[in-house]
């Protein structure tokens, strides 16, 4: 007897967030913290997903939404102090393992979908939509049911059809526009008594000739000013050896990044990755250096359409280039299973040489992981201040013996700074990139020496 279910939270306040408020993209790390401390031993609770964690409890067949309000509640203190409920909702979902791991990826439109009663394409399960004042469910999880809570909707809805209906007719004042009509009349009645006037001043033409000239003159004006061209979504982020001094490839990533953070949704994280690997195949004729670096989502690749879409990429990609192209999987959560990176690395391993996995826990559990499954773990720098990003790097140097075991190479994102450069050069970490090591540049590094380091200039 075990109930498992997995949990998402979803926003539902709008405008600005207000002073004090954890920035939405900051919120896995607070609600994965918070959720340990509340769903204590022996239940157990992971992140699976942005924002989606499991949850179990092996002594109980189903969960007590009651508690789970509790929950969302005190979360809902810890995200947004001071300010009235209402700001998350919480959607559980109780089924078997796999309906459950699958619930878990669904995106934040399907997830709409759900609370709206439609339903999804998957195994059934118990669906509840939980906020700190109220609970709503069980709702239908697949499509079968979902008719049925449809009809019994349109039932209810027949009583109150009638109101909807006045509503609309009250905004038909149409009839003014056509007053419009008899004034675009005028103006091609005075035309006619313009022409006769044209041919009486025919002496005075000669001193006017000079007036035709500065028209082609206008034209060439026109051309120069022309506007450039708006600069490529994306830019390349020079991959640095701190072991042997030189630049070894190059990672392409979206200038968007440098404004604010990704966005969650699958659906625009595949979009964005698509457009890394048509800008990154353009870039292995015209960069012929080093390793290329591309990005693929985690729970795309789980996905058999987000499959599908990077195959059609991929299917571009010429064969004889596979030796220095190298996949980098982002958004890797702590908990990831073994058996996806297996199968990703599977599906990836024809068209690159080498597997990176991102993580943005120091404390990924590397023990875990089979040797030769990945080339290299990569640790996204994302502390807000530069003592933060040093305790990062800290408890990822503090790892290296397990990394080593396993034949798995450290690497650093997002530095950037020339302390947090050299405490990753001190911790023996192999390669860095970041703002510290280059801007994001135009076009991949062309060689070993490639540019110089960028070191911050405002260190703090």
């Amino acid at each position: 007897m075990t109930a498992i279910a997995c949990l998402r939270i979803l926003f539902t306040a709008d405008g600005e967030s207000q002073p004090g408020d954890i920035p939405k993209h900051k919120a896995q790390g607070v609600a994965d913290a918070f959720l340990k401390a509340r769903w204590r031993k022996p239940r157990k609770c992971g992140a699976v997903a942005p924002l989606a964690f499991v949850i179990a409890d092996h002594n109980v067949e189903h969960l007590d939404p009651s508690e789970v309000q509790g929950l969302a509640a005190e979360l809902e203190k810890v995200l947004f102090p001071g300010r009235p409920i209402g700001q998350i909702a919480l959607m559980t979902f109780e089924g078997d393992e796999q309906a459950v791991l699958k619930f878990a990826a669904l995106t934040q439109t399907e997830l709409r979908g759900l609370m709206n009663g439609e339903g999804y394409e998957g195994d059934p399960g118990r669906v509840h939509v939980i906020t700190a004042d109220s609970i709503d469910g069980p709702l239908p999880s697949t499509r079968a049911e979902a008719k049925v809570y449809a009809a019994e909707k349109a039932a209810e809805k027949k009583a109150s059809g009638g109101m909807t209906t006045a509503t609309t007719i009250e905004k038909e004042p149409a009839p003014a526009a056509k007053s419009a009509a008899p004034i675009s009349t005028i103006p091609i009645a005075e035309a006619p008594k313009v022409a006769p006037i044209a041919p009486e001043p025919v002496p005075v033409i000669e001193p006017a000739k000079a007036a035709p000239a500065p028209a082609p003159a206008a034209k060439k004006a026109e051309a120069k000013v022309a506007p450039p061209p708006p600069p490529a979504e994306t830019g390349w982020w020079g991959v640095y050896d701190l072991a042997q001094g030189v630049f070894v490839g190059s990672a392409i990533g979206m200038r968007s990044d440098l404004l604010g953070p990704p966005p969650e949704d699958d659906a625009k994280l595949l979009k964005r990755d698509l457009v890394c690997l048509t800008d990154a195949q353009a870039a292995l004729k015209k960069g012929p250096y080093g390793e290329i670096h591309v990005p693929f989502g985690f729970w795309n690749l789980t996905t058999p359409s987000s499959q599908e879409a990077y195959k059609g990429r991929l299917s571009r990609y010429p064969l004889d280039q596979q030796p220095r192209l190298v996949a980098t999987i982002y958004a890797t959560p702590r908990e990831a299973s073994i058996g996806m990176i297996q199968q990703m690395r599977a599906f990836l391993k024809s068209s690159f040489a080498r597997l990176d996995v991102r993580i943005s826990d120091p404390t990924f559990p590397i023990q875990g992981l089979p040797p030769e499954l990945v080339d290299t773990i990569t640790l996204v720098l994302d502390g807000e201040t530069e003592h933060d990003r040093l305790k990062q790097i800290l408890k990822f140097v503090e790892r290296k013996s397990g990394y080593a075991a396993k034949g798995v190479i450290q690497a650093l994102a997002g530095v950037s700074s020339s302390v947090e450069l050299e405490a990753a050069k001190a911790g023996g970490i192999a390669l860095v990139q970041g703002l510290a090591v280059t801007e994001l540049l135009d076009h991949p590094i062309g060689g070993a020496d490639g540019a110089p380091l960028a070191l911050a200039q405002n260190a703090a």
